[in-house]
């Protein structure tokens, strides 16, 4: 059985540079977001030239140090597990700039890019620099933790780390950003990167289109990579298990305006209490 194309599967073992997964815009088979999995031993370390991209290094697990042209940070990071469900240490490095990440621990590390267009500094993005919220109510409850909101400096990328618990459904009511239609929606292209816990479990996630030109339902493993090119794209995660994912977004503008689905919107509407 041939798996979908919208999922991206790491690689068995990482190659010289820790690299598990890439996407990029011409294997995606679009314009904007670029993301990539890295995995280092402790001692092991990653040199890159940004070019003309933006990036956003966020330290899913261990200890590294982070440097860039400008500015260093020393021994940043603080969860072994993306479970811990505490916010990331990241670090922001604008276009026609360089990173070096040396791991102290092992460490995996998730590269955003997009366009830039050299507006900003490098910068870190600490722990109590991330918004930390609760969307939902009852079985489509889920805790937020926005690393790089619109609200906050870049060119072009919207980086966001979502928790759902077993049982639970989350990026619902299904809506989508796949139309320059501002103010009422921004196109976003999107990816996301699950973990499960246990590992061995796995994720439910539809895409699907109005006109079902795109209708998919996927089962998604840990450690995988899903595109969102367009559409719509709920996620659930089965009872006993626990499901994490990093969203990075980006495309002509800079903001995150979506529309729900016209048949489940109502589901925003909390039920009478009794």
């Amino acid at each position: 059985m041939n798996r979908s194309k919208l999922i991206v599967t790491p690689a068995s073992s990482p190659n010289e540079e820790g690299s598990l997964l890439t996407v990029t815009p011409e294997s995606a088979g679009w314009k904007y977001v670029g993301f990539e999995v890295v995995r280092l031993a402790e001692g092991q370390s990653l040199s890159r030239e940004t070019a003309g991209l933006e990036v956003c290094l966020v330290l899913l697990t261990g200890k590294a140090d982070v440097v860039t042209k400008q500015a260093e940070w020393k021994n940043i990071g603080q969860r072994m597990s993306v479970f811990e469900k505490i916010p990331p240490y990241s670090v922001y490095v604008p276009n026609d700039d360089r990173y070096e990440v040396i791991a102290l621990t092992a460490v995996e590390l998730a590269i955003c890019s997009a366009p830039g267009a050299g507006n900003h500094k490098a910068r870190l993005i600490a722990p109590d620099q991330v918004g930390v919220e609760t969307r939902g109510y009852g079985n489509i409850e889920r805790q937020i933790h926005n690393i790089l909101p619109e609200q906050e400096p870049a060119d072009s990328l919207l980086v966001v780390e979502v928790f759902t618990p077993n049982g639970h459904w989350s990026s619902y009511p299904p809506h989508k950003h796949d139309r320059d239609a501002l103010p009422d929606e921004s196109f976003l292209e999107e990816t996301y990167y699950y973990r499960v816990d246990p590992g061995h479990g796995f994720a439910v996630q539809r895409v699907y289109t109005d006109d079902r030109s795109l209708d998919e339902t996927l089962i998604v493993k840990n450690g995988e990579t899903v595109l969102v090119p367009r559409g719509y794209h709920p996620v659930s995660a089965p009872p006993g298990y626990d499901v994490y994912y990093l969203n990075v977004m980006a495309g002509p503008t800079r903001t995150w305006k979506f529309h729900n689905d016209p048949e489940h919107a109502w589901i925003m509407t909390k039920p009478r209490e009794a």
